[in-house]
Parts: structure tokens; sequence; C-alpha cells
């Protein structure tokens, strides 16, 4: 099939690399022309596991191409994708402007009757807002407006699209299921389960399946609060949690709440979008205030983690990133922790394998290390804030002869504690209480030895753990 692709961001970009693989020939098209030319040259904007080679092979095929400008929609073309962002207004609510603009330009540029298949992220009725515009736009045209949501996960997205839990078709007439059909055929002929239903309906499932997710985040977050104030272990009580089949392992994973592209801004939406149908929606919003009050929280566990206070103090965070395996830092649990540790009157020494360049366009007075080891040097307290595989690897002898003090606060329970507990740190996680070299006796080392049987499988695998934790990203 020949496919036009709008919007050359992170769900166009996957989308077209992955459908080109497929065997498709796809046009992405963007109207930031220096994003185009780039992409020409063979520079990649984002980083991605694999998304850099798939492009260029597919690119080198012919099966591949970037543009700036959207051509006529001829008969040749079978299907025209929409991948703009849809980014939150101040009310939470979706922007829309965007799959707007690009729905009229494709009422515009049509010759030939079109399938619309809507990619982004979209509250519930847009697809009919747009299937009005496009027939007020061109009556005598025949336009077929189609949910298609994505599922991606930043950091493990090519796989993702690639081998899905599911795809979703939302769309009224047997044609434009078919023609979604022929368009994923080589991943359903794989296995891949093709769920066809209502537009609305489809639209309603990333938002809804992203706000239970988040909902699971934000209890194991409170389940670990209690934890601590019991003397309790958060990972074993969510490894009993979770062996229920009903409730599963995933997103089970204590940590400093959930960030990036889509929980944060799906949560919200959804919530504006029930407001404005007279629904209360009070366990979503319960869960962004949790989350919210998670992220503002951080600052304070680094704190307490250092008798004084954190006022003249060196506080070195490790990881950036909202999660590992992407450079994407918007809502990163890190921009709250360091603006909290900042206000406290604490400097900030920081690294992150993939994220620098972007962090720093959001934060400011702080030094930029070019590695963990530099990061740590001179600082009081050494934070994990995003947990790299890379990082499940550091020495933490080499660490120790390079900090001021020993003291780590492990804000993903990732490391290893009885390697830093052996290099003389005090080790502070989430979820479970501190640990302190001489208070370390035969029983601790009995629990830690049992974590790290856990955590090895972890760490054989970190990039699928922190996919599960981190969750779906757009």
């Amino acid at each position: 099939m020949r496919l036009m692709i709008i919007g050359s961001g992170y769900v166009g970009l996957v989308s077209g690399a992955c459908l080109a693989e497929l065997g498709h020939h796809v046009m992405c098209v963007d109207n930031d022309t220096s994003k185009v030319e780039r992409l020409q040259a063979g520079q990649i904007p984002i980083y991605e596991p694999q998304l850099s080679e798939m492009i260029t092979r597919n690119v080198a095929r012919g099966r591949l191409g970037f543009s700036s400008q959207l051509p006529r929609l001829g008969k040749e073309i079978h299907a025209v994708m929409i991948a703009v962002g849809t980014p939150p207004q101040t009310n939470g609510s979706a922007n829309l402007d965007a799959i707007f603009a690009v729905a009229k330009e494709i009422a515009a540029k049509a010759i030939h009757p079109q399938m619309v298949i809507i990619k982004s992220t979209v509250p519930v009725g847009t697809g009919d807002s747009v299937q009005a515009l496009m027939h007020k736009a061109r009556p005598e045209m025949h336009f077929s407006v189609i949910s298609n949501p994505e599922f991606l996960r930043e950091g493990s997205a090519i796989d993702d699209f690639m081998a899905p839990d599911r795809i979703v078709v939302g769309a009224g007439d047997e044609t434009a299921r078919n023609t979604l059909r022929a368009l994923y055929a080589p991943l359903e002929q794989t296995g891949t389960q093709v769920v066809c239903m209502g537009r609305r309906e489809a639209e309603l499932v990333k938002c809804a399946a992203n706000a239970f997710l988040a909902t699971k985040i934000a209890f194991i977050n409170e389940m670990a609060d209690l934890c601590e104030a019991v003397g309790a272990d958060v990972e074993q009580v969510a490894h009993g949690v979770g062996l229920d089949e009903r409730i599963g392992e995933a997103f089970l994973q204590a940590g400093p709440g959930y960030g990036g592209s889509c929980f944060p801004k799906d949560t919200t939406a959804l919530q504006a979008i029930a407001q404005e149908y007279g629904i209360n929606l009070r366990l979503v919003e319960t869960v962004i205030a949790s989350n919210d009050a998670r992220k503002r929280g951080m600052g304070r566990r680094v704190s307490r983690a250092l008798p004084g206070g954190l006022s003249g103090r060196v506080v070195a965070v490790l990881g950036l990133t909202f999660k590992p395996n992407t450079d994407d830092m918007r809502d990163s649990p890190s921009l709250a922790l360091i603006d909290a540790v900042q206000r406290a009157g604490a400097k900030v020494q920081v690294f992150d394998p993939q994220g620098m360049n972007r962090a720093r366009l959001h934060l400011h007075d702080v030094h930029f290390a070019d590695n963990a080891y530099l990061c740590a040097e001179g600082a009081d307290c050494i934070v994990l804030a995003t947990h790299w595989p890379e990082f499940a690897t550091l020495d933490a002898e080499r660490l120790g002869r390079g900090v001021r003090n020993k003291v780590l606060v492990d804000l993903r329970n990732f490391l290893d504690p009885q390697a830093f507990l052996n290099a003389g740190f005090a080790v502070h996680a989430i979820g479970r209480p501190p640990q302190h070299p001489r208070r370390h006796n035969v029983l601790a080392v009995h629990q830690d030895s049992a974590r790290n049987h856990s955590r090895r499988g972890y760490m054989n695998g970190a990039t699928q753990r922190s996919a599960l934790q981190d969750g779906m990203s757009g």
C-alpha cells in the first residue's frame, strides 16, 4: 500500500518506519522544513532504540521518504495517516488545532476519495468532528475517517509496533475496516489480534488504558509509603500481589511517579472530556493528584537522607529522562526533584546517557557531567532518578572514593543495596526501611539476598522491565 503520514514526531516516525518495514511505501510529511531536511540527510531527531537503523534501511530500499509538502491525493494513495501532536491546554483538554488544520489540508488536496486514519491520541468524538469538517469543506468528496490509536512505549516502540498486544480499529464501514486489515496484514498473520469497534469506542481505548496503568503506579507508590511506615518491603508486597493473574506484576514497581508524553497528558485529557459531559471521574482525579504530590515529595526524601538538610550540600542526580532508552524529558520526575533540592539550597550535578541535550532546555544552574563517576565527585548524596541499564554496573567502591558523603537515594529500587552497603554507603530506597553499614546484620544480608535474586532477572532484562514500569508513550 502507499501511505502518507502527516507528522514526523515520535508517533509518525516510528509508524512510518515500521509500516515501511512491513513492505508498504510511506511518505512522512511535516511542515517543519528544517526537521525534514535533517531527516532527508539521515539525522534522526529523537532517540529510540532501532529506529535510526530501520529508517536508514527503508530509505535505501525506496520504501520511506520525507517531505515538507503534502502532494495531491489521487487514487494511488491508499490512506492518509494523521500523527500530529495533541498537547494539553491549560485546562487539561487536548489541543486539536493541528488535527483540524491537517484535516482541512487533506480535504483541499484530495482528488480521489480517501481513507483518513487518526493515529494521534484524541478525545472521544474527534473523529466525528473531523468527518464533519472534511465533508463541509468538500461535500462532493467521500472521506472515511478511522480511529487507529497507537500503543507505543518510548524505549521499546519498535518492538511494540512490530509485535503489539492488539491493533484497535475504529471504523463504521466494512471497506474501511478491510483497508486497515490489509495495512496490518503481516502482523495479523503472525498472530496479532485486530480488534474492530466503533470510532468513539476506539478513541476511548487509549486514554482509558493509560489511566488504568497510571492508577496501578499511583497505587503501588502509596503502598510503598505504607511499607516504609510499618517496616515492610514494597518489592515483596508487589510481587505477592502481582502473582494474582487478575492483577499482574506490570506497573507495580514503586518509584518517583510517572512522567512522559502519555500518562500525564492522557489522564488530564480524559478528566477534561468527562467534565465536559458532566461525568465525575473521581478515581482518575485522585490518581493525577497523587502522582503530582509524589513527584513533588522526592526532594523531601533526599533532604531526610542528609541530616542537617540540603542547604550548602551537593546532590548528584543520575538519570534525567522520564524512563530509560529515550531522550524524552517531558514531565520527568527528575525535574520536580531537581527543582525541590535547588530551592532547599543544594547545588546539583547531573548525568544521563541520552538526555543531556534535551535536559539543558529544562534545567538551569546545574553542572552537567560527562559520566556517572564525574557526576558523583564531591557530592553529599547520590540520587538515582532514572534506571538506565548501564547504571546497574556502576562500581560502588569507585563512586565512594569520589563523594564527600556516602549517601545513596535510589528512587527506582534498581541498584544493588548490598554493593553500596559494602562500600560504606547509607542506602535509602523506595518502600523499605533505610539501611546503614553499621546496622547491616545477618538478617539484613538474608533480606538483600532475596531481593537481589529477583533483581537479577531485572538486570538481565532491564530494558523490558523499564518498559513495563514506565508505560506506553506516544
